[in-house]
């Protein structure tokens, strides 16, 4: 059984012959974190597909350079999506180009993507192609703000502003969030034209104790307009899997993402998430991507805490509808490769 095999199998829910690893919910370049003579394609069993380089790339790193070091940007596509949408993190003056609109025609005259000019992306065929080749499951994520609805909207508008139109202004809200989810359709289908295995949904909603806004309201601004991306990709690909990943505390949602067609949810930080609770409330139906460490195990744990975690997880959760993958980011430069070897070796003894 290769990756690929093995991560279907695991997302729909049934037992493979081990447990599935990933590093995350989006494109890790391990072969940048592995030593090189510790570094093989089958340390995971999937990876993310990238925009295929563009003669625009000189531009993004000419973009990036004037940006202080302690400035989160995230990847150089996410450079470019701050230049053309004029969000700059590192002014807060200037961070949120939305945040003075007056009206909801302050809003209209924003420029907006036109998401029915002519758009392809290059290369993602052949990214998916090559992976497949390889034997890992191919995912992908969209190029935003940070993430599909909830957060753009409120890094252009400011989140306090746009909490206020959540409520005040729902009008404003739903406008905003008609034109992100017209833009995140977009993307969203030209990966599944690549032939892509499985979508990754991101949109935090979730902060350590409870959800930044209600699940009622959640339900009213944002479950229908998730389900209509999914609809869209699965008109596309019927058997595309779909991951939702928010950080912190989202558990009074997962019966609606279940509902709207969401097969795996990530990335259950334990701090947060209780994912033994879950998984017998919901069974290996739902897949469980990631659950392995707090917020800084893999920063100053030993690699045998780490093991043990790991061990915990599958002892706890199954191996059925089980993708084990570390809950927090791990390409950060305060985590050593030892810590990382110590959970893909016990991932494989232990799944």
């Amino acid at each position: 059984m290769n990756g690929r095999e093995r991560l279907l199998i695991a997302l729909d829910g049934s037992e493979p012959d081990r447990v599935p690893r990933a590093l995350n919910f989006y494109r890790i370049e391990i072969e940048r974190l592995a030593p090189p003579d510790q570094y093989r394609d089958d340390l995971v069993d999937v990876q993310f597909v990238k925009f295929s380089p563009s003669p625009e790339e000189e531009e993004l790193h000419r973009l990036a350079r004037p940006f202080p070091p302690d400035t989160r940007l995230g990847t150089l596509e996410q450079v470019r999506t701050y230049a053309r949408w004029d969000y700059h993190p590192q002014t807060p003056d200037c961070r949120n180009p939305l945040a003075r609109a007056r009206s909801l025609d302050d809003l209209r005259g924003f420029p907006f993507p036109d998401v029915n000019a002519p758009y392809q992306v290059e290369g993602l065929t052949c990214q998916v192609q090559e992976l497949h080749a390889r034997g890992l499951a191919a995912g992908g994520n969209l190029p935003h703000l940070g993430g599909e609805l909830f957060e753009a909207a409120w890094r252009l508008r400011g989140l306090e502003n746009f909490l206020l139109d959540l409520i005040d202004r729902p009008e404003w809200a739903h406008f905003l969030l008609d034109q992100l989810t017209n833009l995140a359709r977009r993307n969203a289908v030209a990966l599944a034209r690549a032939g892509i295995d499985v979508l990754a949904l991101d949109d935090d909603v979730g902060m350590p104790t409870t959800m930044m806004i209600s699940p009622s309201t959640w339900r009213k601004f944002f479950k229908p307009r998730m389900a209509d991306i999914i609809q869209a990709v699965r008109a596309i690909k019927p058997d595309l899997r779909v991951l939702f990943h928010s950080d912190g505390y989202f558990e009074p949602i997962i019966g609606d993402l279940i509902e709207i067609g969401v097969n795996a949810i990530n990335p259950l930080q334990p701090d947060h998430m209780d994912a033994a609770r879950i998984r017998r409330q919901f069974g290996p139906e739902l897949a469980l991507w990631g659950t392995v460490g707090h917020h800084t195990t893999f920063s100053f744990a030993t690699p045998d805490a780490i093991r043990r975690e790991v061990k915990h997880r599958v002892e706890t959760l199954g191996r059925a509808g089980l993708i084990l993958c570390p809950a927090y980011d791990i390409d950060e430069p305060d985590i050593p490769w030892e810590n990382i070897a110590a959970f893909l070796e016990a991932a494989e003894t232990y799944g």
